[in-house]
């Protein structure tokens, strides 16, 4: 089992949860699945760029670069980490 914690910042960890229970809500509404981790996606990128600008010092182009760099990295890890998850459970309840 891989260390997530190795990839995605420990104060971001509580969005994989997060977005997995976004994506159970969205999978029972009229969101075709295809679009699921697309939207998860982007809602991990947002909130992951809330906590960079909550948290971050930023004062020139460098620091702006990082932010963005490191928000979409993030929230693209986060929103990866709640899709396998979901899919860790959904094969787990397959009998082959």
């Amino acid at each position: 089992m891989m260390n997530f914690q190795d990839y995605i910042k420990t104060e971001l960890l509580i969005l994989v949860p997060v977005l997995y229970f976004m994506g159970v809500g969205l999978k029972k509404s009229k969101l075709a699945d295809k679009w699921i981790p697309a939207v998860l996606g982007i809602f991990g990128t947002v909130l992951s760029a809330v906590w960079v600008l909550a948290t971050s010092d930023i004062s020139g182009l460098q620091e702006t670069a990082s932010a963005i760099f490191t928000a979409v990295t993030q929230g693209v890890l986060v929103a990866g980490a709640s899709v396998y998850a979901n899919q860790i459970y959904v094969q787990g309840k397959k009998e082959e």
